[in-house]
């Protein structure tokens, strides 16, 4: 039995980065729709209003790209 050490690492450079990319879009997406700390002049931290209609779409944007990268993994697994 013969292992393809040069196609195993490639399936392993690709899983990672694409590992890491996922993650980093979602993380994205969470920093994009949540609520920022504000201190007061008193010395409390509030929270401020909901994000801004731009940081929203950016985080819906975000949110989708990570459900169609899911979506065509399993389209794969499938197929």
């Amino acid at each position: 039995m013969d292992i393809d050490w040069a196609a195993l690492g490639q399936v392993f450079g690709v899983s990672l980065v694409v590992t890491v990319g996922i993650v980093g879009v979602f993380t994205l997406g969470i920093v994009g729709s949540s609520r920022k700390a504000e201190t007061q002049p008193d010395g409390t931290v509030a929270a401020t209003a909901a994000p801004s209609v731009p940081a929203r779409i950016g985080a819906y944007v975000c949110y989708g790209l990570c459900a169609a990268a899911v979506a065509y993994g399993l389209y794969l697994i499938v197929a």
